[in-house]
């Protein structure tokens, strides 16, 4: 019986997984964004917004859209051989919000997601990041439309800390958003490297 050498598979084989979120309220592009990105196509666990959700979830903002991400959105982008950062958007209603803690974990940072026509939909995912001490940044979706306003302005409304980063971005474009994720991932090297040193 012949035998054949393989290679056998090494730690130093495996890349590194980097976790990321992408958060946000309802119906501000999670679910976009980690498709303009993705290299594979992404898995969507979207269904169609059904009766059920009247008087429960508030559309108001985003009357057109018909479906919802009920547990997550998930991408992936090969940065080297040797780093690959898996995407995972959140479900953006009030009642899937059971499913962050368990996204979150292992999570190097986030993307907090924001559309000026619902500002305060974004608080939510700040408080929760903030709470947990997750890097995060905040992206927001310019949608056509929408108003616009300076960074420096949402920045100030959100009253976020001064550390934090905020972008305009749209999340149709795949370049816009790789510009956001490579902003969170230098925030949290930041982050890392201030925790170490401290």
């Amino acid at each position: 019986m012949g035998s054949a050498l393989s290679e056998e598979t090494t730690d130093a084989d495996i890349p590194m997984a980097i976790k990321v979120l992408i958060a946000g309220g309802f119906g501000v592009g999670k679910t976009t964004l980690v498709g303009a990105v993705s290299e594979i196509r992404p898995m969507r666990t979207e269904e169609v917004i059904t009766e059920a959700s009247v008087g429960v979830d508030d559309t108001s903002g985003v009357e057109a859209k018909t479906t919802t991400t009920v547990a997550m959105d998930f991408g992936r982008i090969t940065i080297s051989d040797e780093v690959v950062l898996y995407l995972f958007g959140t479900p953006g209603q009030d009642r899937f919000w059971f499913v962050w803690d368990e996204l979150s974990m292992g999570a190097v940072g986030a993307v907090v997601l924001a559309d000026t026509r619902r500002l305060a939909e974004s608080f939510p995912s700040i408080d929760y990041f903030e709470g947990r001490g997750t890097p995060f940044i905040v992206a927001v979706n310019c949608f056509d439309g929408a108003p616009r306003y300076t960074a420096e302005d949402v920045k100030l409304a959100l009253n976020l800390d001064p550390d934090v980063p905020l972008l305009l971005c749209d999340a149709r474009e795949t370049s816009s958003g790789k510009n956001v994720l490579i902003t969170l991932m230098e925030h949290a090297m930041t982050k890392a490297g201030t925790a170490l040193a401290g």
